[in-house]
């Protein structure tokens, strides 16, 4: 009876997530000359559905595209403004261009171009990979939130894992995570080829598993040049056993510095998740610092400032934290 209540908890609270407006892509091209615009380079092992578009099947290859996205003039700190109906550049986030790249070596010229384009100093590529039920929309629009809101001065990288974009789908994401790391592995070498000497990677929830995959399949094969381009690692509510992490942890030896975990002790989404899987809690929930002892990782505590239904994307949702967090990184 208590695994039952514990299933009935985790379909209410993400069936109430689910009533928010879903991400759709709406092509604006004049919003260009409305909002604020973010180009966000994307690799994904999502398949391309009928329409065209990436939607929650798997596909073998990775895709490459690249998207501009028009963060409207009355956008509010950290927020994705959607569309209801007819899309308005003064009110919504948009999309301005969207283009697709015949394979990698496309994918990898246009990366060289940009990180050129930018100041020396600017040379860095930052890395999001999204977390569960997410569909294609919502990742590449909170990338373009995420570099807009904290003034992220590198090249905005984001990678698309098949979840299902689904609040039941949970098994289906975590068998979709683990098909993606050879995507996320290939991605991370593609960026090493366009010239990215200094990489951020920035995993949320289920997408910081993913992370930390990736992170111990290099490890395993003994990338290190790949691993000396990795100026940091951030984790937002990582959805990870923490035994678990230990061991991948151990599996990849020294862990790229500054590794920085944001965790909360108020995140439903994590509490209802470790419930499932007969815990106390997850990485991103953990109490008990000792947890992660002998560890050389930094942990934020966001509990104070959680907010919504799940309170599961903190450092994303909060403008109070953002404004903090945002004006710390000018003296990192």
């Amino acid at each position: 009876m208590r695994h039952l209540a514990r299933i009935a908890a985790f379909v209410s609270l993400f069936l109430a997530v689910a009533c928010a407006p879903r991400g759709v892509i709406d092509i604006v091209p004049e919003a260009a000359r409305l909002g604020r615009v973010h180009t966000v380079f994307v690799a994904t092992t999502r398949a391309v559905e009928a329409d065209g578009q990436f939607g929650a099947g798997r596909s073998p290859v990775v895709h490459y595209a690249r998207y501009d996205i028009s963060v409207p003039p009355s956008h509010r700190l950290g927020h994705i403004e959607w569309p209801h109906g007819t899309p308005d550049p003064r009110r919504d986030f948009v999309t301005t261009r969207a283009d697709r790249f015949a394979n990698s070596r496309g994918f990898a010229r246009a990366l060289h171009r940009a990180l050129r384009a930018r100041p020396a100093d600017q040379r860095e590529v930052v890395v999001f990979v999204h977390g569960f039920n997410n569909n294609f929309a919502e990742g590449l629009y909170r990338m373009a939130q995420l570099m807009n809101d904290f003034a992220l001065p590198g090249v905005a990288v984001h990678y698309s894992w098949p979840s299902a974009g689904n609040p039941l789908g949970y098994g289906y994401d975590r068998d979709s995570m683990l098909f993606a790391r050879d995507g996320l592995d290939r991605l991370l070498r593609v960026i090493k080829q366009a010239g990215g000497r200094r990489v951020l990677l920035v995993g949320h929830s289920m997408g910081a598993l993913l992370v930390m995959e990736a992170l111990r399949q290099t490890a395993l094969e003994g990338q290190g040049d790949l691993r000396a381009r990795l100026r940091g690692v951030v984790l937002i509510s990582p959805d990870i056993d923490i035994d678990l992490f230990r061991q991948q942890a151990a599996r990849i030896g020294r862990l790229p510095q500054p590794f920085v975990i944001f965790t909360s002790r108020r995140d439903r989404a994590l509490r209802l998740s470790a419930g499932l899987t007969g815990q106390k809690e997850r990485l991103g929930s953990v109490s008990d610092v000792r947890a992660l002892a002998n560890l050389h990782v930094t942990l934020f505590d966001v509990s104070q400032f959680s907010e919504g239904v799940t309170g599961h994307f903190v450092p994303a949702t909060s403008p109070a934290l953002i404004k903090i967090l945002a004006h710390l990184q000018k003296f990192s």
